[in-house]
């Protein structure tokens, strides 16, 4: 089950550190181009999207990508997709009993319950115009118990629990592979790769924006990655950030 290490892409690892995204965006400024990996067997101050607390016990992972992308940054949110399907493939080597989603717009599910979670940001520095740091957080050996969409970890689902070095060897070689499809094709195989890994489609489910609630069926992704919503009056709406509840 070892994968292979993606050629030409280094890894710096940390015994402890305060973020990995915070280190990519230090390596930005300090000049450093990537692809790079940084790990840490624990952050003390990890972060989720809009700011949420990421808990980072040893034993889970805990890694960021930072990566200058071969496309225009209006594009480069696509990436998150990419690093889902990655995740969502690695996730199910390990435990492929496991009924194993992805979830809009960046998490990934095993059982319906969230065991991955992906944090793009971008950086600048170095003199290059775009950075993007990718972290990438997975559930190896525990899970926090009280969040409002439920968690778990491959240890609760009875699945043999790599290291965190064995895990992310599975998600780079799997990101590698995916990116490069990305570069030469485009979005509209991570689109279909993503929908066909995708929870929730064709059912009703609930949508927090950042001023109000919305439901309606989970229609599909659009080309840019916007979840599609039918709404009750009947109307297909856009829904480019937000929240999914099933």
């Amino acid at each position: 089950m070892n994968a292979q290490w993606p050629k030409g892409t280094a890894l710096k690892h940390f015994a402890e550190i305060d973020s990995t995204n915070e280190e990519a965006r230090r390596l930005a400024s300090a000049g450093e181009r990537g692809p790079v990996w940084i790990a840490a067997d624990r952050q003390t101050a990890g972060r989720g999207r809009r700011g949420r607390v990421w808990e980072s016990p040893t034993g889970n992972l805990a890694a960021t990508l930072l990566i200058v992308p071969d496309k225009p940054p209006a594009q480069c949110a696509q990436l998150s997709f990419v690093a889902a399907i990655a995740a969502a493939d690695a996730v199910a080597r390990f435990a492929p009993q496991a009924q194993i989603k992805v979830k809009w717009p960046n998490d990934v599910l095993a059982n319906g319950r969230k065991i991955a979670g992906i944090l793009l940001e971008s950086a600048s520095g170095g003199g290059d115009p775009y950075f993007l740091a990718i972290g990438v957080g997975v559930n190896l050996a525990h899970f926090p118990p009280d969040t409002e969409f439920p968690a778990i970890s491959l240890a609760a689902l009875g699945a043999t629990v790599p290291n965190a070095s064995d895990a992310l060897a599975q998600l780079a070689s799997g990101f590698a592979k995916w990116y490069d499809v990305w570069s030469a094709q485009g979005f509209a195989p991570i689109r279909d790769a993503w929908l066909a890994r995708a929870a929730g489609l064709g059912s009703r489910i609930r949508a927090r924006l950042s001023q109000e609630e919305t439901s309606g069926v989970f229609e599909s992704i659009d080309q840019t990655g916007a979840l599609m919503l039918r709404e009750i009056s009947g109307k297909t709406r856009s829904i480019s950030a937000g929240e999914v509840f099933f």
